[in-house]
């Protein structure tokens, strides 16, 4: 079975890219090269809420996510969500949200999307899961925020 595993991360850097990259390696996904997908979720998926991603695979291959990520300076409340939701024959759909706005904000955009998505679709769908992580930035550097669903294992770069 493929595993979609639900992974979070919260990091600080001098840059937006250091922190990116430690919010990254809190999630246990710094050493891949990232593929962002839209949202849909494959029917023989299953979903893992993990926190950390365990090892899948050697350092440099790519992953491929969908991610809600947010970046701030200045003390800021930042926070990014994942939602996602089956159909009762298997395949779902995934939606994130992110920005300067309170967790709650975040949650009431990723179910409105998770709405939104399901309207779209001519299926029936069980109860959406949701996962939200919320920081305040640091006043002396970038924090990050993120959650990725990460799809099975890596692959290599180079075919």
């Amino acid at each position: 079975m493929n595993t979609i595993r639900i992974v979070w991360g919260i990091g600080d850097g001098p840059t937006e890219m250091a922190s990116y990259d430690a919010a990254l390696a809190d999630a246990g996904v710094h050493n891949y090269n990232l593929v962002t997908v839209s949202s849909m979720i494959p029917a023989d998926a299953e979903i893992e809420v993990a926190g950390t991603a365990p090892d899948l695979g050697p350092a440099g291959n790519k992953l491929t996510v969908v991610q809600g990520r947010a970046t701030a300076t200045d003390g800021a409340s930042i926070s990014a969500g994942l939602g996602w939701v089956r159909s009762e024959a298997g395949p779902g759909l995934f939606y994130e949200a992110a920005g300067r706005v309170p967790s709650e904000t975040t949650s009431q955009r990723v179910l409105d999307g998770i709405e939104a998505g399901q309207q779209l679709r001519d299926w029936t769908f069980g109860e959406p899961g949701t996962r939200i992580v919320e920081a305040e930035a640091a006043r002396d550097e970038y924090t990050t925020v993120l959650v990725l669903a990460t799809y099975g294992h890596s692959e290599s770069m180079l075919g």
